[in-house]
């Protein structure tokens, strides 16, 4: 069978690709799929983060093995897109490059027979200019206590002050001028 995905940048324009893929292909040949289709070169990390039905995201897949044991954790290539995403299981997330963090929204839109003579991976269908960055990302809690926590209530500005009431750098184990 073959998947097709709408893979949509996570941008205020609309910009998004539609990809087809062979449902046995992992999850780095998608990477290789996405990146040429929105004109990367393929130079940067990525990740693919499995999520919810509202976008939560939940688990990472790396591209490079990232752990302290070697072969210990699961990478792209490990996965094969059929056993990850189905008619139940149908968004992914796919962040392409740490630094600008592009963010991506994909989403299996159908699950078909493969056309006789095509190749896949296959770009279908694409939809608006790439920017020339991937804008600032806004990370906000859901509410104040998320933030602050515990802390919050009990905040107080002199606690800041580490020489407030008398003391001295001496009182801490060391001498102020120590280099």
């Amino acid at each position: 069978m073959v998947y097709k995905f709408r893979v949509i940048l996570d941008a205020e324009e609309d910009i998004f690709r539609d990809i087809a893929i062979d449902e046995q292909d992992t999850l780095e040949d998608f990477h290789n799929a996405i990146f040429n289709a929105f004109g990367f070169d393929g130079r940067e990390v990525a990740s693919f983060y499995t999520c919810d039905e509202t976008w939560n995201q939940e688990e990472e897949i790396s591209l490079f093995d990232t752990g302290d044991v070697p072969g210990e954790q699961k990478i792209m290539s490990d996965y094969v897109l059929a056993d990850l995403l189905d008619e139940q299981n149908t968004k992914i997330i796919y962040v392409y490059d740490f630094i600008q963090m592009w963010t991506f929204l994909v989403e299996l839109a159908a699950i078909e027979e493969p056309e006789a003579g095509e190749s896949y991976p296959a770009l279908l269908f694409s939809h608006g200019e790439m920017p020339d960055d991937a804008g600032e990302k806004m990370f906000e809690a859901e509410n104040a206590d998320d933030l602050y926590g515990e802390f919050d209530d009990e905040y107080d500005e002199d606690d800041l002050d580490m020489l407030d009431g008398g003391e001295n750098f001496e009182d801490f184990g060391f001498e102020e001028n120590w280099n």
